[in-house]
């Protein structure tokens, strides 16, 4: 009583070597993360590439023509250039300095955080203590920076523009 097994023959599965439709070129990548084609016997370069697809693409296409495209991806890629870029925040520090620009006196950190409030340039995400933050974005700005910074430190805990 013992069973007998059969055992169905498999396709052989196709190798690398056998995609590979031009001989004597392979696939190199450089320090930025960039696929160049490269000639085995030193010949010309081809590239850069974007990704390892893109150019096993140009590698199955002749060296004189273009690589082919999709009328989607196409379309894709100049809609996403039609869009109009979205309007920057301005940042804590920017909105101090655009404060301090326009006070006639030095101001401590809490006193800049009300007025940037006030003239709506910068408002809080809702930390809990922003002129906190401020303060050592501004010292680590004057560290820095140095004589460039925008900003002076006049006596303990104000700040005038420069």
């Amino acid at each position: 009583m013992s069973k007998k097994t059969t055992t169905k023959a498999k396709a052989p599965k196709a190798t690398k070597s056998a995609k590979a439709v031009t001989p004597g070129v392979q696939v190199k990548k450089d320090a930025k993360g960039r696929f160049w084609l490269v000639a085995k016997d030193g010949g010309e370069e081809r590239g850069p590439f974007a990704s390892k697809k893109e150019t096993l693409d140009a590698k199955a296409a002749p060296a004189g023509s273009a690589p082919a495209t999709d009328a989607k991806a196409t379309k894709a890629k100049a809609a996403k250039k039609t869009k109009a870029p979205k309007e920057k925040k301005v940042s804590a520090i920017d909105a101090a300095a655009q404060v301090l620009a326009g006070a006639k006196e030095p101001m401590n950190c809490k006193e800049m955080i009300d007025a940037m409030a006030k003239k709506a340039l910068w408002t809080s995400p809702g930390g809990k203590t922003p002129h906190a933050t401020l303060y050592s974005a501004i010292i680590r700005e004057i560290a820095l920076k140095g004589k460039e910074a925008r900003f002076a430190k006049t006596e303990r805990g104000k700040f005038a523009a420069k």
